[in-house]
């Protein structure tokens, strides 16, 4: 960990919007550094996978980079990780957009498919209703967080335990917001993009990396 704050890896992998990301994590604290090094995005004390767009393109980005292996040797190591919109997706084992599946990381059971609310994309602030124990919403329960997308997961069958989602609702469709499970993080809202509660969330994040480097 730097004197200044922990070392935010930001992988660059092609996706948009890693500058805002960029930004936001180093008003909260961080000391940023955007590469798609591997060894880098290994060492560093969090790993922040974003995204936007499709998810085969996001995959396909992922793995010209190594990120799958990146990934799974970080959680292995119990290094957090937190994924973002569609980073948050692919941590999940398959998504489906426009009658074509291509697989995720499977670091969790579940479907990314488009939602069955009208209209698309769900854009805009939205309330999440937070898992009991939750670090991830700590002083923030109540607060609305920034969504843009049209895809998400709404089952938690054959989850583990220890997985603890948290929901939303766009049109009376609920679907999963947020997941917290061990070293991963994952948010389908932007935290970067919504305000004052987004940053509190990633200082959250960021308490969590402070513990795990001096454990």
């Amino acid at each position: 960990m730097t004197a200044g704050g922990p070392l935010v890896a930001v992988l660059d992998y092609g996706s948009g919007n890693l500058h805002s990301a960029t930004r936001a994590l180093a008003a909260a604290g961080a000391d940023v550094v955007l590469t798609a090094d591997p060894a880098t995005c290994l060492d560093a004390d969090g790993l922040v996978v974003p995204g936007v767009g499709a998810f085969a393109a996001c995959m396909d980005g992922l793995l010209a980079v190594d990120g799958g292996r990146i990934v799974a040797e970080r959680l292995a190591a119990a290094r957090p990780v937190l994924g973002i919109c569609v980073g948050h997706q692919v941590m999940f084992a398959a998504g489906v957009e426009h009658g074509s599946q291509a697989a995720g990381l499977g670091v969790l059971p579940g479907v990314v498919a488009e939602l069955e609310a009208r209209p698309l994309p769900h854009m805009g602030w939205n309330t999440v209703t937070a898992a009991a124990g939750s670090r991830m919403f700590a002083d923030i329960e109540d607060e609305r967080f920034y969504f843009v997308h049209s895809f998400g997961v709404r089952s938690t069958q054959g989850w583990p335990d220890q997985a603890l989602p948290s929901y939303t609702e766009h049109g009376g469709d609920r679907f999963v917001a947020a997941v917290e499970y061990g070293p991963l993080w994952s948010t389908q809202f932007h935290p970067e993009k919504s305000g004052a509660a987004g940053g509190r969330l990633l200082r959250n994040w960021l308490n969590t990396l402070k513990e795990t480097h001096e454990a």
